[in-house]
């Protein structure tokens, strides 16, 4: 399962961010849009450095040779612009909207994410135009594996996976939750009782 920080400040976010990591969190992607390289170092910093292997930069790549990072996102402009191309000897993800496009993505990408597939908990007027579940049925790329993002939440998080995803990106279901942690706890549950 993956989590995907709040693009903007959460009070208590660096000890939140630790303890998913404690509780099992396989990757963080660190997508902070305002940050400037040093606000970004900063951030990475605060975070224990046994997960260091587990983060993925959204922005400011040069960074992470220097913090050890060993993962980065392309965003779907930048790859499409092919203003950014992925680095050799890094793990790179990307972002896709449809399944032609998810489905012409080159090998360079280990995972992307396909979005949205409910109505974003975290963006406003943000929903699906097509049932992705539909459009996974014509999927042919079957060597970058393909995670759901947007509205993922308990509610629909098992008819997620069974409906041929990989694995599931969260955002708006733990950052706007009272308990993060919590949270993210119920929904592991979930996806583990699904792929046990």
């Amino acid at each position: 399962m993956i989590v995907i920080t709040n693009p903007s400040a959460i009070s208590g976010e660096i000890r939140i961010i630790d303890s998913l990591f404690e509780e099992g969190l396989s990757l963080l992607h660190i997508r902070k849009p305002e940050f400037s390289a040093v606000e970004m170092a900063h951030f990475i910093d605060k975070i224990k450095v046994e997960f260091r292997s587990s983060l993925v930069l959204h922005s400011h790549h040069q960074l992470a040779k220097d913090l050890g990072i060993n993962r980065i996102h392309i965003s779907e402009k930048d790859r499409k612009d092919r203003t950014f191309r992925p680095i050799s000897g890094k793990i790179c993800s990307t972002s896709t909207h449809s399944i032609e496009d998810f489905n012409s993505l080159e090998n360079d990408f280990d995972y992307a994410f396909l979005s949205p597939v409910f109505k974003s908990i975290s963006k406003e007027n943000y929903h699906p135009k097509k049932n992705l579940f539909d459009a996974l049925k014509s999927r042919t790329n079957f060597k970058t594996k393909v995670i759901a993002l947007g509205g993922i939440a308990t509610e629909n998080l098992k008819r997620t996976l069974e409906n041929g995803f990989d694995d599931v990106a969260l955002l708006g279901s733990i950052w706007n939750s009272e308990n993060p942690v919590k949270q993210f706890k119920l929904c592991q549950q979930i996806a583990h009782s699904y792929l046990a």
